[in-house]
């Protein structure tokens, strides 16, 4: 177990309230998700756990890791409610209420205040990076939320920070809480970090110098302003590299997909925002850049923090011009150590040729919906072919869509073979992204 499922889930089955610091990465959603699923019913279908994220991106990873626990138990109905997406489909799914409920503040608050969504049988309730929620506004929708939620009830609050607010909130919804710290700064043993200098106006170009010495096989450049992640992409798309933006304004869809392509390696650059990457789980990221340093330390010890896990190497580079430097000394500062300052002229620049991405991605117009499952795309694409199997990726399934990534070597032929093919005795659209 990691340090904070060490330390939260004793008391947590215990069914005691918790206030826990930890980091993202750290392996809090199992912490809450084995102790929610404890105590669940399941022969019950009313809402008895909840938990609220403050993004989209967070509350799916949320779903799928606790859909990924919930396997042993027989028909557990695990419900996402983010805004972004279309509401009608939400209300047909609440007419048979879910065990468990993962969403965003305004959206949950939308539907309880519609009476489309009940708490009356809610055992559990989690709030996860509180302070980014807070950070985003919605302290107000959080405190209505839980005045429609039982008095008696198991409260558990997971926040990467521990500003005045959270302590605030958590004495007015706890009930003498475990306080428990895991330490927040991210162990940078693994991580090797550098920062380049350079002139106004060679940010892009420092860019792209970095991505052709360190080739990372999957990086993460982060962005302070969303219209700056799309010129990014943009212009580095034109350069030949494999890029996708990730922030705010992109509809569910695009993000599903844009995550899908990132995580399963057939995108090797994605550019975002800090809001839009918060609980990405990306298990093997090679390299996070900053194209442009945060004006909050912690924040930038939290972006690097994505690589070098699970005891692999990891990369940082960041590029600040003469005028950040203040915010160079602040992150010196906060963690308590000098910085590796490189010239960009160090570099050595590697061919211009840039490596096609390992994979490709296919999308098939079917889903959860359809019973369809990982097994059932698997066996299409290998059944009665000469496809094999270990050149077969990562699986992604949602409600009305499934993603597959293949190797570039087959992408073709399991085009072909799950176009003409049937998946569980159907035909479905097929089309490679």
């Amino acid at each position: 177990m990691t340090p904070i499922q060490q330390q939260s889930l004793p008391a947590v089955l215990d069914g005691k309230d918790v206030k826990a610091q930890a980091k993202t990465g750290s392996g809090k959603t199992a912490a809450f998700g084995i102790g929610l699923l404890h105590q669940l019913d399941a022969q019950t279908y009313q809402a008895q756990a909840m938990v609220l994220c403050p993004t989209r991106e967070l509350a799916d990873q949320v779903s799928k890791e606790i859909r990924r626990l919930a396997r042993p138990i027989a028909n557990t109905k695990i419900l996402t409610l983010c805004g972004g997406a279309p509401i009608g489909p939400q209300f047909a799914s609440l007419e048979h209420q879910p065990h468990i409920v993962v969403g965003t503040p305004g959206r949950i608050l939308k539907h309880l205040d519609k009476g489309t969504l009940k708490l009356n049988s809610l055992k559990m309730l989690v709030l996860d990076e509180a302070d980014r929620m807070l950070d985003m506004g919605f302290h107000d929708d959080i405190m209505r939320i839980i005045d429609k939620a039982p008095v008696q009830r198991q409260t558990l609050l997971f926040s990467a920070t521990y500003p005045d607010e959270i302590n605030a909130i958590s004495k007015s919804i706890q009930n003498y809480p475990v306080d428990i710290h895991v330490e927040s700064l991210h162990d940078n043993k693994n991580i090797k970090q550098i920062f380049y200098e350079i002139e106004k106006g060679k940010r892009t170009e420092a860019l792209v110098a970095l991505l052709r010495h360190y080739r990372p096989r999957s990086s993460v450049v982060f962005c302070n302003r969303k219209q700056q992640c799309d010129e990014l992409a943009k212009e580095l798309n034109q350069q030949g590299f494999n890029a996708l933006a990730l922030h705010g304004d992109l509809e569910q869809k695009e993000r599903d997909q844009v995550l899908v392509q990132f995580s399963n390696n057939s995108i090797p650059i994605l550019i975002a925002t800090d809001v839009a990457a918060r609980g990405l789980d990306i298990k093997d990221l090679h390299a996070v850049i900053n194209y442009e340093l945060s004006p909050d330390p912690e924040i930038h010890i939290h972006r690097i923090g994505r690589t070098g896990r699970a005891g692999s190497e990891g990369l940082a580079l960041s590029i600040f011009a003469t005028s950040e430097a203040p915010k160079v000394n602040a992150i010196e500062d906060y963690q308590n150590a000098p910085v590796t300052i490189e010239e960009i002229s160090s570099l050595k620049l590697q061919d211009t040729i840039k490596p096609a991405p390992a994979m490709v991605t296919l999308r098939i117009s079917s889903g959860r919906k359809d019973k369809i499952r990982a097994g059932d795309i698997l066996g299409a694409l290998t059944k009665n072919t000469k496809l094999p199997g270990k050149l077969i990726g990562k699986i992604d399934i949602f409600d009305t869509v499934s993603y597959v990534a293949v190797e570039q070597s087959i992408a073709r032929q399991a085009l072909k073979v799950l176009s003409e093919g049937k998946i569980k005795g159907r035909r479905f659209k097929v089309h490679k992204l």
